[in-house]
């Protein structure tokens, strides 16, 4: 089952090229991210660990940093779950109420966006990071998909800049 997973939600997310493409809200592309964020923070904690004092926010492998982001993700995950199923074929539902659906959703997300981190802009996560701390969770969430939909607008605009920034299915306001 847990080879079948990652396959038959792969399968799931694509759509018919004669269909419209379906979009998330705002808030079920936010709940994605929710539930992504703490291993994004772990991940990038990893790959930061030599540019990055230890003490440093997303070096902590624990702590009520993480924590607080743990807590949001695990009240975001039923409206993200929705969320998946809504970019879905309908068969995938049953796979979704799966324990392995959300690590294997979440381990698909994460290389997306940590997988382009260059070290060198470590100080720069690690502050952006520092600023959005107090921030509760929801709200980094929005920035997140916000900066993610200025992206894909600009890279639609033929930037090559931003040409390798994932496309976020985020219905247009």
């Amino acid at each position: 089952m847990k080879r079948l997973l990652p396959i038959a939600l792969s399968l799931a997310l694509a759509t018919p090229a004669t269909a419209a493409p379906p979009c998330l809200t705002a808030r079920e592309a936010e709940s994605i991210a929710l539930v992504a964020m703490p291993e994004i923070v772990r991940v990038t904690g990893t790959i930061c660990a030599n540019r990055l004092p230890a003490n440093s926010l997303i070096r902590r492998g624990n702590g009520p940093f993480l924590a607080k982001y743990q807590a949001a993700a695990d009240r975001a995950w039923p409206d993200a779950r929705m969320a998946v199923a809504k970019l879905s074929d309908p068969s995938v539902t049953l796979l979704l109420a799966s324990d392995f659906a959300r690590p294997v959703l979440v381990s698909m997300l994460v290389p997306l966006l940590v997988g382009r981190i260059n070290t060198a802009d470590c100080p720069t996560i690690d502050r952006l990071t520092t600023l959005l701390e107090p921030l509760p969770p929801r709200n980094t969430a929005g920035i997140v998909v916000t900066t993610l939909q200025f992206l894909r607008a600009e890279k639609a605009k033929g930037s090559r800049a931003v040409a390798g920034v994932p496309d976020l299915p985020v219905c247009a306001r």
